[in-house]
């Protein structure tokens, strides 16, 4: 009987979700080792910032084993407090923010207790996820046949969970993380069921918007009117980096320039593991990908890549193959979360987007973001978990 038990329970665990990340995160343990050992003191800080990772590896790894245990009733009945209470935790944000972070990054993002360092909004990524979950589900629940009335309704509700979150987070300045709240809200807008009626004229917005914006960075006239409305220098030499990244290699595109030399010097093969010829500014956490393409050149960055694809569409078949809309909406948030910050981050990397101060899922260092995705792969493994061996559940009130 014991051994059947066993059985049953190795099936319920979806491994091709937990070996990509496996792997990842012993590629970011080496590829950390190799950052921290050139651009620091080798002794203690190195091994310092190794325990650390491996720490918060461990704390993840942790939080996915409870997680999993938890239901989509108890997800259901946590979600509106988990929210609450990231709202409140990054509104104290703007007032008990790392000054020394601030004044570096110009944004308050992170709270500093002693030498301990976190950052809210990773967590806040999973909390926003389950409450527009939560949002739709119940909006869809209710209005079982859709109409331009009844989307126009979702489309309020939706607006009403994004807003705080988009103003706090304007408020911190942290524009990167709002991109990936807007990513987010974009893939679960679009799996909502909301009408094409609506989904292509929001489209069209959208492009329209992101011509105008790139319009208006691009001229002179623009960038004034920008300014006026509280754009930054930071943020256009970032643009002029992007659009240009050698017109300042010394300077303001200096972290660009390197990225893409260390990348480039790296060839085919690499030039071989804990080789470092070019120093690049921050490089064991945003831009962690140019240890990768130098040490282990195209081969090694295509491989990182082919884990990140078997490891998003894991959890994108899982995410159609859900019986539980909640958990549907859950995985495709997690989905667009992760596949956003891999793709923004590689894009920032190799020149082809601009610098946003993006983390690489499980590979760069960082707790906060270590924590906020392991989380989110809890939740994925919890579908599969819960809902095998019970009776499929669709559009039920409790979940």
């Amino acid at each position: 009987m014991d051994r059947l038990k066993n059985n049953n329970d190795d099936s319920r665990i979806d491994y091709g979700v937990i070996l990509p990340v496996f792997i990842l995160c012993l590629i970011g343990m080496l590829s950390l080792y190799v950052a921290l050992t050139h651009d620091t003191i080798r002794d203690p800080n190195v091994f310092r910032g190794l325990a650390m990772q491996a720490i918060w590896y461990v704390v993840g790894a942790l939080a996915v084993v409870i997680i999993i245990h938890f239901d989509a009733k108890l997800l259901w009945r946590l979600t509106p407090f988990l929210y609450v209470i990231g709202l409140a935790v990054m509104l104290a944000l703007l007032k008990y923010y790392d000054p020394a972070l601030a004044e570096s990054t110009g944004s308050k993002n992170w709270f500093k207790i002693g030498t301990f360092t976190f950052q809210p909004s990773e967590l806040m990524k999973i909390a926003y996820i389950l409450m527009m979950a939560l949002i739709i589900t119940k909006h869809n629940v209710a209005n079982k046949l859709h109409t331009l009335r009844t989307d126009a309704f979702l489309i309020i509700k939706m607006m009403l969970v994004t807003l705080p979150v988009l103003g706090l987070i304007l408020a911190q300045k942290d524009f990167g993380t709002m991109l990936v709240f807007l990513a987010i809200f974009s893939g679960m807008f679009l799996m909502s069921g909301i009408s094409w009626l609506i989904l292509v004229p929001a489209i069209a917005l959208a492009v329209v918007i992101g011509g105008t914006m790139i319009f208006l960075v691009t001229t002179d006239s623009g960038r004034d009117l920008l300014t006026h409305i509280g754009f930054k220098n930071y943020q256009f030499a970032r643009i002029d980096s992007w659009l240009d990244p050698f017109h300042d290699p010394q300077g303001k595109s200096y972290q660009l320039a390197r990225s893409l030399m260390a990348i480039g010097s790296g060839g085919m093969l690499g030039t071989g593991y804990n080789v470092s010829n070019v120093y690049v500014p921050v490089r064991e956490s945003d831009m962690i990908f140019t240890v990768i393409g130098e040490n282990f050149g195209f081969v090694g960055g295509a491989f990182v890549i082919l884990l990140y694809f078997i490891l998003i569409y894991r959890m994108i078949r899982l995410c159609f193959d859900m019986n539980n809309e909640f958990y549907a909406y859950i995985a495709s948030g997690i989905v667009m979360m992760m596949l956003f910050h891999v793709f923004e981050n590689i894009g920032a990397n190799i020149g082809l987007l601009p610098l946003t101060g993006i983390p690489l899922p499980f590979i760069s260092q960082g707790g906060s973001s270590i924590l906020g995705n392991m989380i989110g792969i809890g939740l994925i493994l919890s579908m599969r978990y819960q809902s095998a061996n019970k009776k499929p559940i669709r559009r039920t009130r409790s979940a």
